[in-house]
């Protein structure tokens, strides 16, 4: 990458994109100026104040209320609501001048060409020579949006396409316009990747560029399949959901969510502009998309679409489902078909494909016609959108969430089945898949030396992907690299002396077996390696404990087997933080329980920026039994001032586990105490924590580890804190804000943080802290309300409060 540096950013535009772009880069740290257009006329507010257009309040209307709603809105599409603060806000006449501080400007406006010429023949006048200039449009030819510009400005200008929410989706596209300078495209390519998190892919000025183009029509192709096979949107966003890797949203909410008029927005202009594409006719709105339409049924943002919540006489919520065939609202119908049941046994979505496309009924017919549909269409792209097959896959996963893009997924049914099904349907695949098979190779992707490489159409022969040397990709090294395996964890040789251990238990649940390999790594990097990172690249890092087997001990009363469980939970805890190596955990996603409790007891946390941890097990009646709440009464301790802050400072401790707090972005577990200034890290681009993860340990190591010596001199208050958190507890009840349950629950964790009924503060060792913590937790396990709790959770997937 260039030696370029972006310090400021001149956003041009604060709608629900605009703003959401902004707080991104306020996110990684950028100096923010947001700008958009002056009111023409005052609002009721505004003339009651006896303001005038005159006034700034008045001029900064229309940037600071976007600004302001966005902040609010969730999901939140800012790390901290303090980072809000590196974003300025101004309007184009009285503040256009400041972009000539700006190392990047963003235009960010209305999609009409002519509004966005206008806007870039105002910026040039302010604009420093060398400045970057994009425009974020979904679909605009960006040849068009530069004529008339200087040479400077051309050579400095691309579009730079985000997707909604910016925080959230992955997908960069890059477009380079007719005198974009290669140096701009290298720039940005690597800018996203490192810096914004993102998946950079540098696209071609074709309607749509790569994700709307392969996404619209696969939403469009469904569409019409609805039809065809008499499909309910039930069963088509069953069928087009998790079980094939895709967000739980799928096919009909997803639309709901973006827009309706969003998506015909696109569909119109591929079907305008896309004369040659031999798929046209699918781009044609059916009636039931145009009724929709005249009717204002556009989803989320009119109350509305294919989905509607409604709310009976009696107070009821309930989720009504459009009748294609009437286009009448009815209450949902349950989605159920033969073939799913033969996946529920297989975890891997990749192995699930081939056994989807073989079914007998409505759902494999289903299959058989969209992926052959979605194969035959990706492999006529190229070269048109794009020249790499891979930048399509990148696209569809990063933009639109699949788990796998399009030509994953037909190397898993296999390249010679999929052209089978293509035939039956009338379908061909581009020529060069046959040359493709013809030169000997039979599939789209390959692995060497844990690196992932593709079929480059030009040289007919697998390249190496690019960009990889910054990731460590746990499935392309696993086979070659596990040097200990068992029913829980895998356990990989990263290199450089240091080993990864990774959960594969049913959604990272900590049970006997990955608490027993997190101790045989921790064995083998004391004997022959020189550190160990706990880390694994599946949606989430773990939502915590097994509680089935908790509730199992429970129930059937074995209470020792169950005391000896969690010991063995806490001593694992332990012995992560007093190891003669350098511990690292790299949490992402949920990292709820105990998967919050290994990461509080690693020697760093090196963490995706985009982490929800929390110790939640207030939720299912019981606290934090694997060192959690000792951990939590120790960092309160390490912060303790004089007088009555230390109280202060405790009880906020002990809010964070009594209220179940959880982090919404790795940024705001700092505040939760969870994560610690200084000492712990944030990674934006999740692809990187493994290998950024490995590179701390790493230096750790270098640096001369040595093993800490366990903590004695933890203070605890006694029975000043402990009669505070009482009569709190108490107060909350009368006031019938907690239950008897609750309110049992917190007095444990309040005798646990407090050190126990002590007369005065005292230093106590974390391993008295953990066996009152234990005893708190076994105690909790006795009641009734407890093992309903966890038998709710168990059946129903969420707690239960009572």
């Amino acid at each position: 990458m260039s030696k370029r540096r972006i310090k400021k950013i001149a956003i041009i535009g604060s709608g629900i994109m605009g703003s959401g772009i902004a707080c991104h880069f306020a996110n990684i740290g950028v100096d923010v100026l947001l700008l958009d257009i002056v009111p023409r006329e005052l609002n009721a507010k505004e003339q009651a104040k006896g303001l005038t257009l005159e006034d700034k309040v008045v001029r900064n209307r229309l940037v600071n209320e976007a600004l302001t709603a966005s902040l609010k809105s969730k999901p939140s599409p800012i790390y901290s609501q303090s980072f809000a603060n590196r974003i300025t806000t101004g309007n184009l006449e009285d503040d256009i001048a400041k972009v000539k501080d700006a190392d990047w400007i963003m235009e960010v406006v209305v999609e009409r060409l002519d509004i966005k010429q206008q806007v870039f023949e105002k910026l040039e006048k302010h604009r420093k020579p060398g400045t970057l200039i994009t425009s974020n449009t979904s679909g605009i030819p960006i040849k068009f949006m530069s004529e008339g510009r200087s040479e400077d400005f051309q050579k400095h200008f691309c579009g730079t396409h985000f997707f909604n929410p910016a925080r959230y989706l992955k997908l960069f596209e890059i477009i380079p316009g007719p005198k974009t300078d290669a140096s701009v495209l290298d720039f940005l390519n690597g800018y996203g990747e490192q810096f914004l998190g993102k998946t950079s892919v540098i696209a071609k000025d074709t309607p749509a560029f790569i994700g709307n183009r392969i996404g619209i029509f696969s939403i469009q192709s469904l569409f019409h399949a609805v039809k065809d096979l008499d499909l309910t949107i039930e069963e088509v966003d069953k069928l087009s959901g998790p079980v094939i890797g895709r967000p739980k949203s799928a096919t009909f909410r997803t639309v709901d969510v973006v827009g309706l008029d969003t998506l015909v927005h696109v569909a119109n202009g591929i079907r305008e502009n896309c004369k040659d594409d031999e798929r046209l006719e699918l781009f044609e709105l059916p009636d039931f998309i145009n009724t929709m339409m005249e009717n204002n049924w556009l989803g989320s943002k009119t109350g509305q679409g294919f989905y509607k919540k409604t709310v009976s006489s009696e107070g009821k919520k309930e989720i009504l489902s459009l009748d294609l065939n009437t286009l009448e609202y009815r209450s949902a119908k349950r989605a159920k078909f033969a073939t799913l049941e033969l996946t529920k046994t297989i975890d891997n979505v990749t192995d699930r494909f081939k056994v989807l496309v073989k079914g007998k009924d409505k759902a494999g017919e289903f299959y058989r016609k969209s992926f052959a549909a979605l194969f035959a269409y990706v492999s006529n792209r190229i070269p048109e959108i794009t020249d790499e097959l891979y930048k399509i896959d990148d696209a569809m996963k990063a933009g639109f969430g699949w788990q796998h893009g399009p030509f994953q997924i037909w190397d898993a049914i296999g390249v010679e089945k999929g052209i089978e099904m293509m035939k039956a349907e009338g379908l061909a695949p581009a020529d060069w898949v046959h040359d493709m098979i013809a030169s000997g190779s039979d599939s789209f992707y390959s692995i060497t030396d844990g690196a992932s490489y593709f079929y480059d159409i030009p040289t007919k022969q697998q390249e190496k992907i690019p960009g990889q040397d910054s990731f460590i990709i746990l499935d392309n090294i696993r086979k070659t690299t596990e040097v200990f395996k068992n029913s829980g964890v895998s356990v990989q040789d990263l290199g450089d002396g240091i080993l990864n251990v990774e959960f594969q238990s049913k959604m990272n649940t900590i049970g006997g077996d990955v608490l027993a390999g997190l101790n045989k790594a921790m064995d083998m990097a004391e004997k022959d390696f020189a550190g160990l990172v706990v880390g694994n690249q599946g949606p989430n890092f773990s939502v915590g404990a097994n509680i089935g087997m908790i509730f199992m001990m429970a129930a059937e009363q074995e209470y020792d087997e169950l005391n000896a469980a969690i010991k063995y939970f806490q001593d694992t805890m332990m012995r992560m933080r007093y190891s003669s190596i350098p511990t690292i955990s790299a949490p992402h996603g949920m990292a709820l329980g105990g998967g919050c409790e290994i990461s509080l007891h690693a020697d760093k946390i090196v963490a995706a920026a985009e982490t929800y941890m929390g110790l939640v097990e207030f939720g299912v009646g019981v606290i934090p039994g694997g060192g959690g709440s000792k951990e939590m009464a120790l960092r309160a301790s390490d912060t303790f001032r004089k007088g009555d802050v230390q109280l202060n400072t405790l009880q906020e401790y002990f809010l964070t586990i009594g209220m179940a707090k959880v982090s919404t972005s790795a940024y705001e577990a700092f505040d939760l105490g969870l994560m610690q200034q200084g000492k712990d890290v944030v990674v934006v681009n999740k692809d990187r924590q493994i290998a950024v993860a490995k590179a701390h340990a790493k230096l750790m190591a270098d640096a001369g580890y040595t093993q800490p010596v366990k903590r004695t001199d933890v203070k605890v208050l006694g029975k000043q804190a402990l009669g505070m958190f009482m009569v709190g507890t108490d107060s909350m009840k009368d006031s019938k804000y907690i239950s008897d349950h609750d309110m049992k629950i917190a007095n444990k964790l309040a005798y646990v943080m407090a050190g126990g009924d002590l007369s005065e503060p005292t230093l106590v060792s974390e391993q008295y802290l953990l066996d009152l913590e234990r005893e708190a937790f076994l105690s909790l396990c006795t009641e009734r309300k407890t093992l309903e709790r966890i038998q709710h959770m168990l059946t129903k997937g969420k707690p239960l409060r009572n």
